[in-house]
């Protein structure tokens, strides 16, 4: 009997190692990573340069708290704001935590332009996290249900859809920012029209709103460039991070520029194990091997070979709805549940994820290769089209 609470649905299978897209588990049996720990893994397992630097910095000082300098987190965030074109970075642990601390950002800028009950527009199908505050945000009534009464002080909208924001723009006058994932991971891979982007940049700069990207889970590289924001070539106000930022160990950024800087002062938030040590050296390391390797290109190119070449391996699956996403952040959508390719997956040596119900969704490590990616599309093709046969 185990005493962990059953918050997971947890699949049969442990793992003893890894190595760069492969884990192997207990049982000695190798499994090609697609997801990397849910698009966490940046540099996939075992990498000698991480490895490296997380026993340096262990044998250093693993942890101070923020009560002093730490000139390691003073790098890094030196190098965030500079790869991003941002101001200001607030350390954390997780992603909820960074979209916390953009929520109280927004609301913190309302009350100083004497908005009482300031509000933020959020999208349909978006996912921030499960802590009351982004849970409140999120659009996703299984994960709130259980969980009420949700925090108020957000609107609801479609997910691409600058008519509807505008409208709300005319009726509620408490509209103090709009919290947006450039692609939604959670809600099926969905990608946000650079059109839409660009709109809604102006919308806010035009009402004087905060534009928040939440790319935790697009963020770091995954789409081929730095944020997934910069296809757009705008520059948000509020950016969200974690997930791949440290490749496994946890750390999660909050990233203000222009009007949201210069907003908290010491007292207003906190975070007693955000951007310690080591977790900053793990994300310096991350971004080093990142520009060093050429791995925003590798994303690129290695996630259209994947998509390419499962639109050519699944041709003719009437199925099959739509094969989408940027870079190495992957969705195919099919037209009926298919929570069960999961472990169909695992079963045939694959780690994937179907989120939405009918979304199989794929993140694999930036430091995958052709040849990974070509073992990929092998191996799921063969699953999908399985699954199709017995449903």
């Amino acid at each position: 009997m185990s005493h962990l609470m059953t918050t997971y649905s947890r699949l049969p299978v442990a793992f003893s190692h890894g190595q760069d897209s492969w884990l192997t588990d207990t049982d000695g049996k190798r499994y090609l990573d697609a997801l990397a720990g849910i698009a966490v893994s940046t540099l996939g397992h075992n990498h000698p340069t991480l490895v490296a630097a997380l026993s340096a910095q262990a044998q250093r000082v693993l942890h101070v708290s923020n009560l002093y300098r730490i000139p390691e987190q003073e790098q890094l965030a030196d190098k965030l704001a500079g790869l991003a074109g941002m101001d200001e970075v607030f350390f954390c642990n997780s992603g909820c935590e960074a979209n916390e601390a953009a929520i109280k950002l927004a609301r913190y800028y309302g009350h100083r332009q004497e908005i009482n009950s300031p509000a933020i527009v959020v999208m349909e199908k978006a996912f921030h996290g499960r802590t009351m505050a982004t849970l409140s945000a999120t659009g996703n009534r299984k994960a709130q249900a259980g969980f009420e009464p949700l925090l108020p002080g957000f609107v609801r909208v479609p997910y691409n859809d600058i008519g509807a924001i505008a409208a709300i723009a005319k009726h509620h006058k408490n509209i103090v920012g709009v919290m947006l994932e450039i692609i939604q991971g959670e809600g099926g891979i969905n990608v946000a029209d650079l059109t839409f982007q660009r709109d809604l940049r102006d919308l806010c700069d035009e009402r004087g709103w905060l534009l928040i990207c939440d790319e935790v889970q697009c963020g770091m590289g995954r789409t081929g460039r730095w944020f997934a924001f910069q296809q757009a070539g705008i520059r948000p106000d509020i950016v969200t991070l974690a997930k791949g930022l440290g490749s496994g160990v946890p750390i999660g950024a909050c990233l203000v520029a222009g009007r949201a800087s210069g907003l908290f002062s010491p007292g207003n938030h906190g975070s007693t194990f955000g951007g310690n040590p080591l977790a900053s050296v793990a994300a310096l390391t991350t971004l080093a091997v990142i520009e060093r390797d050429g791995l925003l290109a590798n994303a690129l190119t290695v996630g259209e070979l994947i998509r390419r070449e499962l639109a050519a391996a699944l041709a003719g699956c009437a199925g099959v709805v739509d094969i989408r996403g940027q870079g190495l952040m992957i969705g195919i959508e099919l037209d009926r549940p298919c929570t069960d390719l999961v472990t169909r997956a695992l079963a045939a040596g694959l780690l994937i994820n179907v989120t939405a119900d009918k979304v199989v969704r794929l993140l694999p490590p930036l430091t995958f290769n052709t040849e990974d990616a070509r073992e990929l599309v092998v191996r799921l093709s063969a699953v999908i089209r399985d699954f199709f046969a017995a449903n």
